[in-house]
């Protein structure tokens, strides 16, 4: 057997708790997922993301090649996590599709309780932050969005199939005009500290159904 060569360090300052690459850059993009989301990524620095994490200021730039990097990185983590859980619950097959949709209010009800109203969107937070924000984060903002959406919109034209919404409705549109409000309804129930704008989102978006003869 051959002596196994010493792996070779990359530059930069080591971590402070000694990690694998991947684990490490997987802690920063947590540690910023928590941040963001709480308060927006103009107000999340660096230092706060690395002092979570336990590693040297130096060494972030080890990991992302700036803060718009780590952003990106954060923001496709963040679009990948909330897919999977849109699909949880709309592609959930046992429950009728526009109460898939209310399945997923009531799931991100209790997130919004869990962390006491800290934390809310990570991709409405950023919306705000658009005009400071670079053009690949604006850009993949709207690729999160878009892609949100499309789920939707396939939930509601189940909806439709099924008799429950009116085929006079574009399913695309109501999809929209549903993300709209809800990055709303969620700022409103930061801000009042309860989840009854998220409930009165819902009903008031239920009774545009109703409301209408099919």
């Amino acid at each position: 057997m051959t002596e196994e060569q010493p792996i070779k360090r990359r530059r930069g300052r080591p971590p402070k708790v000694e990690r694998k690459y991947s684990d490490t850059k997987q802690e920063l993009i947590r540690s910023g997922l928590a941040m963001i989301t709480e308060f927006g990524f103009t107000a999340s620095g660096v230092d706060a993301v690395v002092k979570q994490v336990q590693v040297p200021k130096g060494s972030f730039y080890h990991y992302f090649k700036s803060k718009e990097a780590f952003g990106l990185d954060v923001l496709q983590a963040y679009g990948q996590y909330f897919a999977k859980k849109l699909d949880k619950h709309l592609n959930n097959e046992t429950l009728e599709p526009l109460d898939r949709i209310e399945a997923f209010i009531d799931d991100a009800k209790h997130g919004m309780v869990r962390f006491d109203f800290r934390r809310g969107c990570l991709v409405g937070n950023m919306m705000q932050e658009v005009p400071q924000l670079s053009e690949a984060l604006s850009q993949e903002l709207q690729r999160i969005l878009l892609d949100w959406q499309h789920r939707v919109s396939h939930c509601i034209l189940l909806a439709k199939q099924n008799g429950t919404v009116s085929h006079q409705f574009d399913e695309q549109v109501l999809a929209e005009q549903f993300w709209s409000g809800w990055e709303g309804a969620v700022m409103r129930a930061k801000l009042f500290r309860s989840t009854q704008p998220l409930d009165d989102y819902w009903r008031y978006f239920q009774i545009i159904f109703s409301d209408i003869p099919k």
